[in-house]
């Protein structure tokens, strides 16, 4: 660390213009057997256009029996959608086809797999917002917070 920070500290003393490090418009989070996500909060700088989040399934058992999905909604929706799910099927990846109130999602992936989904940050227009996992009985564990800072 202290020998990539010397040649910078040159640089900028010397009035070397440096590049502005890009805001990370991109995370991954894990999902395992035990109904865990990695993470409980995510941040998206507001300066990205597009935040991108991976989803990997870092368990063994099928999409069918431990199945996981990450789906985004306002705190007032996360409940509903939720519910919701629980009567929508593994096809519809547990929620309602077309669901305004879900801001993006993930497919429901099994144990060895990954999705990915990318939406437009100008969608965000609260302060937060609420993550979780729409495989039946899994929301109420499953679940963080995701919140858009400056």
């Amino acid at each position: 660390m202290m020998q990539l920070w010397k040649p910078l500290a040159v640089l900028a003393l010397a009035g070397v213009a440096m590049p502005a490090f890009a805001a990370d418009c991109a995370t991954e989070i894990e999902a395992n057997d035990q109904m865990q996500f990695s993470k409980s909060s995510i941040e998206v700088p507001a300066s990205c256009k597009q935040f991108k989040l991976t989803l990997k399934h870092t368990g063994k058992l099928p999409r069918n029996a431990m199945g996981h999905n990450w789906v985004l909604t306002t705190p007032a929706d996360y409940g509903p959608v939720a519910r919701d799910g629980m009567g929508a099927s593994l096809e519809t990846n547990f929620l309602k086809v077309d669901d305004a109130r879900v801001v993006a999602h993930t497919k429901v992936i099994g144990g060895g797999e990954s999705d990915t989904v990318s939406f437009d940050v100008a969608k965000l227009t609260a302060p937060e917002y609420n993550f979780f996992c729409s495989f039946p009985g899994h929301a109420m564990m499953m679940k963080g917070s995701l919140k858009l800072v400056k």
